[in-house]
């Protein structure tokens, strides 16, 4: 065993030492053969050359590419500027041929002038030259306290279209800068200046001490070579979007609108419920009027525009919470291709007041509601003096004091129908006995002789107590139209009512089907005073004045009682001052009718009636007609009975 370990060991030191011998062999060869096959010094010197023409090509490339991708760029950059020349190029000659000689005023930067007195302040601004803000600094707008403002430069616009050489081009004046070349406080000078020396379009605005009104010019001079020739007017556009200025846009609604006069004729209007374009080529125009509910922006003309072409457009607006409604008209100037024309135009800007419009002409007042020729007479020479005359008290005691004049004039009309009333109703035993007479005999004809009889020997005529209520009517139509549209009643606050010109309300309640589309949203106090008053008036005067016919008549008791109640339904939403009147005017009738009955016994007219039933009375032609027009009624009865 220990042999074999022995002989192992000896084994494995005798291979160790071959390995080693092996090993120094190979070793030995690989140096002489590096040692022999190693380059010389020329070799190395050769290869280094190479090497070095090898960087040097190399080098040289990379300048080269470098230099051509800077020669690259700078051409790349070339071409851009060249190409941004040209497009600049382009675009100028592109900007030239698309204004032509308005090229010079095509660019610029807005700016504003104005001018004021101490009743207005108007903002012109340079692009286009106009009137693009206006300021009444006597009013406010509701619940604001700086001036009403009536319009600004986002709800207007006025330019002139321009048909220009030979109609192949359509210039508008707002689209041009112009050059102020007079500015004072009350007077602004605007000129749009052409590349033709000497040619240009001046607008000018002065507005006088004291005036709601600016006088304006359209000046052209050296136009007539650029204005095509076979132009005989220029188009003038003016549109305005109307803002809301009072407590209620609905009733605003009702009433804005355009006006226009034509020459020799009335003023006229497009009816404010209704979205309309009208052509005005019946006749020339002298002025159009935006009018909103208290104010208006008027432009009138020294001559007349002119009809060909010319029309007025609106629009409503029944979403916007800021906007009445949309108006605008296109007008005529007239235009005779002289080297210098100039067109006169004022604007007017302020309220609708009729003194103040009535002063300017040309029935400019008549954009004032108030009421049909004769029905008007009764606003110009009773209730408009007395407003401008009382201006300065509260304007709830100046109706107080209107109501009352109207009662004193009408007071022998009311003493009249009272009269008549009680005699009538002083008859009704002789009438219970007519009608006992006949109450088996069924003879209408010679019944109504028989009363017309009675009444033409008592010296009673049945209708004498219609006609004093119908000389009252007038008034009532009168101030229906004319107060709720009074500036002097505008914001003028009375007792509980904050807005004399508009409803009242004590208690809003809100839309409700049905009822709100007919009454409305809210309850108005002086409205329900007036029904109130009014139904007591009627009850006391069926009572006090009750006729023989009206006993006969149901129906006509239920039309007296009727009728208030649908007056109540359009006066909750009318205006707080007329309601106030009603009111009013039936508290001094209940007083008027209380003292006429102090002074005239129903005894007294009884013993008058019974002495002229005494007195032998030839009959009048009055009651021979009644008689006449019941007999033909019941001919016409009879005859309808026969042909059944």
């Amino acid at each position: 065993m220990g042999f074999n370990c022995k002989f192992a060991t000896f084994k494995i030191k005798i291979v160790d030492r071959n390995s080693l011998i092996g090993l120094g062999i190979i070793a030995a060869i690989l140096g002489a053969w590096l040692y022999f096959s190693a380059p010389s010094k020329e070799q190395l010197a050769a290869r280094k050359r190479i090497k070095d023409s090898l960087a040097l090509i190399e080098h040289k490339r990379t300048e080269e590419i470098i230099k051509a991708e800077k020669a690259k760029t700078l051409t790349d950059t070339a071409s851009k500027l060249n190409a941004t020349i040209l497009s600049d190029s382009i675009k100028s000659i592109q900007f030239n041929e698309k204004y032509k000689d308005f090229a010079v005023s095509a660019k610029g930067t807005d700016s504003y002038f104005t001018i004021e007195n101490e009743k207005l302040k108007a903002t012109i601004l340079n692009r286009g030259a106009q009137i693009v803000k206006v300021e009444l600094k006597e009013y406010k707008r509701y619940g604001k306290t700086e001036p009403l403002v009536l319009f600004d430069k986002d709800s207007t616009s006025f330019a002139l279209k321009l048909n220009a050489y030979q109609r192949s081009r359509v210039f508008s004046t707002d689209s041009f800068y112009f050059t102020s070349v007079k500015s004072e406080k009350n007077q602004i000078t605007l000129q749009l200046q052409t590349s033709k020396p000497g040619s240009y379009i001046e607008i000018n605005y002065t507005l006088n001490a004291g005036s709601y009104l600016v006088n304006s010019s359209i000046k052209l001079v050296g136009m007539q070579t650029i204005i095509s020739d076979k132009e005989e007017q220029i188009q003038l556009n003016w549109a305005m979007l109307l803002p809301t200025q009072e407590k209620h846009i609905v009733k605003e609604r009702e009433a804005a609108t355009i006006y226009y006069k034509q020459a020799d004729n009335s003023p006229d209007y497009i009816n404010p419920g209704k979205e309309d374009t009208k052509e005005l080529n019946d006749a020339d125009i002298k002025w159009v009027s935006f009018k909103q509910q208290f104010f208006n922006s008027t432009i009138i003309a020294k001559t007349n525009f002119l009809k060909s072409g010319s029309y007025i457009k609106t629009g409503l607006r029944p979403n916007s919470e800021a906007v009445v409604k949309s108006v605008a008209t296109e007008m005529s100037i007239p235009f005779s291709g002289n080297a210098s024309e100039k067109f006169d135009f004022d604007f007017y800007f302020g309220p609708n007041h009729y003194s103040t419009l009535k002063a300017i002409g040309n029935d400019m007042e008549k954009i004032i509601p108030t009421g049909w020729s004769v029905f008007s007479v009764i606003n110009k020479w009773l209730v408009i003096p007395l407003f401008n005359g009382l201006g300065t008290l509260n304007m709830g005691l100046v109706i107080l004091i209107l109501t009352l004049i109207v009662k004193l004039l009408l007071s022998p009309i009311a003493y009249k129908t009272y009269l008549s009333g009680a005699r009538m109703r002083l008859l009704k035993p002789e009438i219970d006995q007519l009608n006992a007479k006949f109450e088996k005999n069924a003879d209408p004809i010679k019944k109504q002789q028989e009363q017309m009889a009675l009444y033409n020997k008592a010296g009673v005529n049945p209708l004498s107590g219609c006609f004093p209520l119908l000389l009252q009517f007038p008034i009532l139509i009168a101030l229906f139209a004319f107060i709720p549209a009074a500036i002097e009643l505008r914001q003028k606050n009375f007792l509980w009512a904050d807005d004399l010109s508009t409803y009242d309300s004590i208690w809003h309640f809100g839309n409700i089907p049905v009822i709100s589309s007919i009454y409305g949203d809210h309850v108005s106090l002086f409205a329900a005073l007036m029904f109130v008053s009014t139904i007591i008036y009627t009850y006391m005067n069926s009572n006090m004045m009750a006729t023989p016919q009206s006993n006969q008549m149901p129906g006509m008791k239920f039309m007296m009682y009727f009728m208030p109640v649908i007056f109540l339904a359009v006066m909750n939403r009318y205006s707080a001052g007329l309601s106030w009147y009603y009111f009013l005017a039936n508290m001094f009738t209940f007083s008027q009718n209380y003292i006429i009955k102090l002074f005239i016994k129903d005894s007294t007219i009884r013993t008058q009636l019974e002495e002229n039933m005494k007195k032998p009375k030839k009959k009048g032609g009055f009651a021979q007609r009644l008689e006449e027009m019941a007999r033909q009624r019941q001919q016409q009865v009879n005859s309808a009975k026969g042909k059944k």
